[in-house]
């Protein structure tokens, strides 16, 4: 791989020369790569499988489940090395890029004075990359708005962007411009909450890395007032940490790789096969029960799929991920896309705060921190004081306290958290049709265009599950098959929590300054696992989780060359970048657990009401 020099400055030339000086790919133009040997194993296996499978021969498939791994993992070294990459693609001129945006831009050699109060003002020749459809372009960094009737009458501060912080008057800055989208917070595709949560920060890199470059032009400029003078945009640290997204679209990094997705649905077709040919077809028991193991598989691997297509990070564009996500996910997978994303977003905005972040609040079976068993008090009248001990969850709207069941469960939950996720899946499944019954409250705009797709394609899978099992022969089967098949699947689980659960939390928001910028903060409260590069499927991208952070919409087979540019930069600042091994991973992650274990032993077990107070009752009922 040629040696990667960072962009100098985010103004960009459109010059020849920076159009064309692309580092390239060493393998292309290779007639035949191993990325095309591991193609033929796999294909080859398959074939042999399916010829196998309708003459009840599913005894060889572990022999040729063995094949095809290996042709995975070649073809899984292969894409990493950079096979068939983008990187050697050359960039859209100007023009090219005016038809890839609506409306285009304006390429025009006409005078740059504006064109008047109701025209649209020429906008500057500064350009830098953006994102659009999984492309990389190169657009004018800012864009006036039509109207100037809007606009402040004088530079504001972060200071005073800082106040207007609520659903109800909510102001962010861009690249040191400051936006009034109070009026937007209930349309926002992602729900209101991702925005509410950047309320008076500046959000330039969460903006930017959850955005296509058509927004800029489109949408923000109609909510533009005024400038901010005192943006974290020139400081250094941040200059060079956005050159490193400059530098990924530069190379092409953020286009999804076809040849990569086409060999991982052949893999999960055969994982599907495998597991029903085994399940319906096998002789013996021990044989049926390896279905399930075949399912454990397939569900871990599907989910890497969801979650490309959640980020929008396979064709780039939300609605097409969005619906086929759905169809196949939900109705092949059983957990609802449109509960994940909703979640998930809010989770990657405001990543290991205790009272915004969900996939921390895990309560009554779980704590991240000892923070909230760190009061048990009384108000004035002697009355346990709700408010003053635990916090309020502003995803799940409510008091979130250490009642007397969670006290105890969370004293044990190093012994209790391998157990937990061996059944955790159950529970997302329940989730998923909480958020569809109530998507309408949560999510208006998903709900509109979703909300019936989810629920029919959610029914689809526990209609087909039910027949699958009910096929085997006795109850006791079909439940060890069920518990078999979901307690391998919960390996997915354990690797989402190895990422954050160790890391440092915090309380309210972040985004405050210098110290806490966007960067620092996906460092912070993330890490990843050191894996090797053959071995990377099984993770699925979730050991590149740092990255993952800092460019969700990056394609996960980039994230590897991705981390070749992070990790040196946060060597070079000072700035902590934690990564273990998957092994290491989950031992300091039971010691952490252990520890608040320990801590919520130490403020004693009772003393805080009976069971209907307990979230464990709330739960059972379904109580917010």
């Amino acid at each position: 791989m040629p040696k990667t020099t960072l962009l100098s400055s985010t103004t960009l030339s459109t010059s020849s020369e920076n159009s064309t000086n692309l580092p390239s790919s060493p393998n292309v133009g290779r007639p035949f790569s191993r990325l095309r040997f591991g193609q033929m194993v796999i294909v080859l296996g398959l074939a042999v499988y399916l010829g196998a499978v309708p003459f009840e021969g599913a005894w060889i498939v572990p022999g040729i489940a063995v094949a095809m791994v290996i042709g995975f993992m070649i073809e899984a070294s292969e894409i990493h090395e950079g096979s068939d990459t983008p990187s050697s693609m050359t960039p859209p001129t100007l023009k090219e890029i005016s038809r890839s945006l609506p409306g285009g831009v304006d390429t025009s050699d006409d005078d740059d004075s504006a064109s008047g109060e109701e025209g649209e003002e020429k906008q500057g020749e500064e350009l830098v990359w953006r994102e659009q459809d999984g492309k990389s372009v190169l657009v004018p960094k800012f864009y006036m708005p039509k109207s100037k009737k809007n606009l402040l009458n004088r530079p504001t501060t972060m200071s005073e962007v800082s106040k207007h912080n609520k659903r109800n008057d909510c102001w962010i800055v861009i690249e040191s411009h400051v936006y009034d989208i109070t009026k937007y917070i209930d349309c926002h595709p992602g729900g209101w909450l991702p925005i509410t949560n950047m309320a008076g920060k500046d959000c330039t890199d969460a903006f930017a890395n959850y955005h296509p470059a058509s927004i800029y032009r489109n949408l923000l400029p109609g909510f533009y007032i005024g400038e901010c003078k005192d943006s974290l945009d020139g400081t250094e640290f941040v200059k060079e940490h956005r050159n490193i997204r400059q530098e990924l679209l530069r190379r092409g990094l953020f286009e999804t790789n076809t040849y990569y997705y086409y060999v991982k649905y052949i893999w999960l077709f055969f994982l599907l096969a495998t597991s029903i040919s085994f399940t319906l077809l096998a002789p013996t028991k021990p044989l049926r029960l390896t279905g399930a193991v075949f399912m454990a598989a397939f569900w871990q691997q599907l989910a890497f799929i969801g979650h490309d297509v959640g980020h929008n990070a396979i064709s780039h564009k939300k609605w097409k991920d969005t619906t086929l996500g759905i169809i196949f996910g939900n109705t092949l997978g059983g957990i609802s896309l449109g509960w994940w994303k909703h979640s998930h977003n809010v989770h990657h905005i405001v990543c290991n705060s205790v009272e915004h972040d969900p996939d921390i609040q895990h309560m009554p079976i779980m704590a991240v921190t000892d923070e909230i068993f760190d009061a048990n008090k009384l108000d004035n009248a002697g009355v346990y004081d709700k408010e003053q001990n635990g916090f309020w969850s502003t995803y799940h709207m409510k008091w979130i306290s250490p009642d007397l069941f969670s006290r105890y469960l969370v004293s044990y939950q190093h012994w209790l958290f391998y157990p937990i996720m061996a059944v955790a899946r159950f529970n997302l499944y329940i989730q998923g049709f909480i958020y569809v019954a109530t998507a309408w409250k949560q999510d208006a705009w998903f709900a509109k265009r979703f909300q019936k797709l989810e629920f029919f394609t959610l029914v689809g899978f526990v209609t087909w599950l039910s027949l699958l099992v009910s096929a085997m022969p006795t109850a006791g089967e079909r439940v060890q098959w069920l518990l078999i098949s979901h307690a391998l699947a919960g390996w997915l689980h354990v690797q989402i929590c190895i990422s954050h659960f160790t890391m440092d939390t915090y309380h309210g928001h972040a985004y405050n300054g210098a110290d806490d910028d966007w960067f620092k903060m996906q460092c912070f409260t993330t890490m990843n696992v050191d894996s090797w590069r053959w071995f990377d499927f099984v993770h699925g991208g979730l050991q590149f989780q740092i990255e993952h952070h800092l460019y969700p919409r990056l394609p996960r087979h980039n994230l590897r060359e991705a981390r070749a540019l992070v990790k040196p930069f946060c060597v070079k600042w000072n700035v902590p970048y934690h990564e273990l091994g998957f092994v290491d991973s989950n031992l300091e992650l039971v010691a952490g657990l252990k520890s608040v274990a320990m801590k919520c032993r130490e403020y004693g077990l009772g003393g805080i009401g009976g069971f209907k107070e307990s979230q464990i009752y709330e739960g059972l009922n379904a109580i917010g």
